[in-house]
């Protein structure tokens, strides 16, 4: 079970850096006023929640204590990015703040995922 777990955990990763990677992709285009959002940071925040579910679920038949707050205010900041991100992927040209916010919300999950315990 522990390994499923870390495969899992590994996705989750995969998926925090098709997210941000693909943000800081379209940073050089947002100068040139042709950013948008990419089909690898759809499928990367959808890895997000669909793998962070799983590792929840994990957790139970691990024996482990789930931080309920924590995974609470984790899945609202992906319900974030990708509310924004669905309503602004069939831009040819998204507005100067969605970038910024999706990579800053990614970014916070991150920081809340390692920092708070």
């Amino acid at each position: 079970m522990e390994i499923l777990k870390n495969v899992v955990l590994a996705l989750h990763i995969i998926g925090v850096a098709a997210l941000l990677g693909g943000v800081l992709y379209q940073i050089g285009a947002m100068r040139q006023g042709k950013a948008r959002v990419l089909p690898a940071m759809m499928h990367g925040a959808w890895t997000m929640l669909v793998t962070g579910i799983v590792l929840v679920g994990l957790q139970y038949p691990l024996g482990n204590e789930v931080n309920n707050v924590k995974i609470s205010v984790k899945l609202a900041v992906l319900v974030a990015i990708i509310v924004i991100a669905l309503i602004q992927r069939r831009r040819e040209s998204v507005a100067t703040w969605v970038l910024p916010a999706i990579g800053g919300l990614t970014v916070l999950n991150v920081v809340l995922a390692t920092v708070w315990k």
